[in-house]
């Protein structure tokens, strides 16, 4: 299993460099960021620094969206660094849940992000594209070279459009029913367009806090630093629940159900631990979608993710530990997930 580290690009920069670089010598292989240009700071000109500061990891964008820069400048933000420093760059997309509300805009639909995803993936790798009407390519593009692009989901036709589409699949939670449940979708998408399966990566993305123990009072303070991410998934359900009802049968009631008690969500908390709309969340919610406990607990989490066919488990790393979480990780679970 591949291990990731997620971070909010929050100044300095020179702090996100040195943390990824510290997660690559913990065994790390992947380093996502935030992109919401009005929250945090832009991600690809860091992206440059922590290609250049570190030796193999990948970075990518977790995730990016086709509607605050155009395609063909996406794709050729990516280009450049893999031309700089190797095919180490993953172009993670998605609806533009932040970016695109705080500045105004309603998020984008997914007839927007199928074309974005074929236009980067096509310029990065050196090929034509068609911007509605105009051919481009980019004549600097190496031989050998590739964008993936893996697309963040949850409701049913986005699932299935991952699976026809995308190079990989981000969920971000990790609660193991609705993994499978998710997982299955994407892979019998993928099945029934004539693709296999198992060429689509599965990256699942959820907040880990390793404690010393399993007391009490050490879970609930893991629990708190935790407890922002159910609130940032449930926009994500509030949106289905608009669009498909919350008992259609559509999307699983263990998905829904928690968001009765959700009145509002304030973005200038987006991502924090200090974030006040996020009360509704219950502790059985935190628990199921993220990683919280000793390193034994985390160690059989994620070798029931992996069992459910997830290439990747990346680390949301927005809590008062990132160091210790990945120190952590590389000390105790890395190596003992995968010996």
């Amino acid at each position: 299993m591949d291990f990731g580290l997620v971070l909010q690009t929050d100044p300095p920069a020179s702090a996100v460099v040195d943390l990824m670089r510290r997660a690559e010598d913990a065994g790390f292989t992947y380093g996502w960021t935030f992109d919401s240009c009005v929250l945090w700071q832009e991600p690809f000109v860091i992206y440059s620094r922590i290609l250049a500061e570190t030796r193999h990891l990948k970075v990518g964008t977790m995730v990016t969206n086709p509607g605050t820069r155009t395609w063909e400048v996406t794709a050729s933000t990516f280009a450049t660094l893999n031309d700089m420093y190797g095919n180490r760059t993953v172009c993670g997309i998605g609806r533009g849940d932040s970016a695109m509300r705080v500045a105004g805009r309603k998020p984008n639909t997914l007839a927007r992000i199928s074309g974005a995803m074929k236009v980067i993936r096509a310029l990065g790798r050196g090929d034509e594209a068609d911007l509605g009407g105009t051919v481009v390519h980019f004549p600097w593009v190496g031989e050998g070279a590739e964008v993936p692009v893996w697309m963040a989901a949850y409701g049913p036709k986005a699932l299935k459009m991952a699976g026809e589409e995308a190079d990989g699949f981000i969920l971000q939670l990790a609660d193991l029913f609705l993994t499978e449940w998710m997982v299955k979708a994407v892979r019998d998408a993928a099945a029934a367009a004539g693709r296999d399966p198992s060429e689509v990566k599965i990256c699942v993305a959820a907040p880990a806090y390793v404690t010393e123990d399993d007391s009490p009072e050490a879970l609930a303070h893991a629990r708190e630093q935790c407890r922002w991410f159910g609130g940032m998934v449930g926009n994500h359900v509030a949106d289905l629940v608009s669009r498909y009802g919350a008992h259609s049968g559509m999307v699983p009631d263990a998905l829904t159900d928690y968001i009765k008690s959700r009145e509002g969500y304030d973005y200038s908390h987006h991502g924090r631990t200090d974030n006040p709309d996020t009360a509704f969340v219950p502790d059985e919610i935190v628990d199921s979608f993220c990683l919280i406990g000793p390193p034994s607990a985390h160690i059989e989490k994620l070798n029931a993710l992996r069992a459910l066919g997830v290439d990747q488990f990346a680390v949301y790393a927005m809590h008062d530990a990132k160091e210790a979480v990945i120190d952590l990780y590389g000390r105790d679970v890395i190596p003992a997930v995968n010996a």
